[in-house]
């Protein structure tokens, strides 16, 4: 029973968009990015300019680093209808010191819903499932008020902030990898 004090989140289960679908994507091949991945993916996983570049990075990574691949990018499916809402993954596997960053998107007809903080969840829960990682971030752009929300309601803690070509300004947040998600 859901009290007027209670929220509900809904459940996602985040999957793995391997190699061939990457390439796939980048060729426009929706059909064959969605069955190489299992799931149905959206129309904006084609046609949105930033979705794209993340796509064409990541398989980039993954050529130059192949042991990345498992770390990347995942389609966040919300359960149980099976709607890919956005992608989540990280920016590689830990570094020498134990820091994985985490990134995320909804796609804008789901946000406020939930599904972030479904997959922010997700990507902590994994992280911590991992012996190799100590420290999870997040890099935000100070005019991205709710995802700041988000990762401070994580018990994420600013601790620098940097300037990214792509994104410019980026306040970069901290948390232990072992912690509650």
């Amino acid at each position: 029973m859901t009290t007027p004090d209670t929220i509900v989140y809904p459940a996602v289960r985040l999957v793995l968009i391997p190699f061939d679908a990457l390439e796939a994507l980048m060729a426009g091949d929706l059909d064959r990015a969605s069955t190489t991945t299992g799931v149905p993916l959206p129309e904006a996983f084609i046609t949105d300019e930033a979705a794209l570049w993340v796509w064409r990075y990541r398989r980039d990574q993954i050529i130059r680093e192949p042991g990345s691949a498992p770390w990347l990018a995942r389609a966040v499916v919300n359960e149980p209808d099976g709607t890919v809402v956005g992608n989540a993954g990280f920016h590689g596997g830990s570094d020498d010191v134990g820091v994985v960053e985490i990134g995320y998107t909804t796609l804008p007809d789901y946000r406020r819903r939930g599904y972030a903080r479904a997959a922010v969840a997700a990507l902590l829960v994994e992280a911590a499932a991992s012996p190799d990682v100590q420290t999870v971030r997040a890099s935000i752009s100070p005019d991205n008020l709710a995802s700041l929300a988000l990762a401070r309601s994580f018990g994420f803690v600013q601790v620098d902030d940097q300037w990214d070509e792509k994104n410019g300004l980026e306040l970069v947040f901290e948390r232990p990898a072992g912690g509650a998600a």
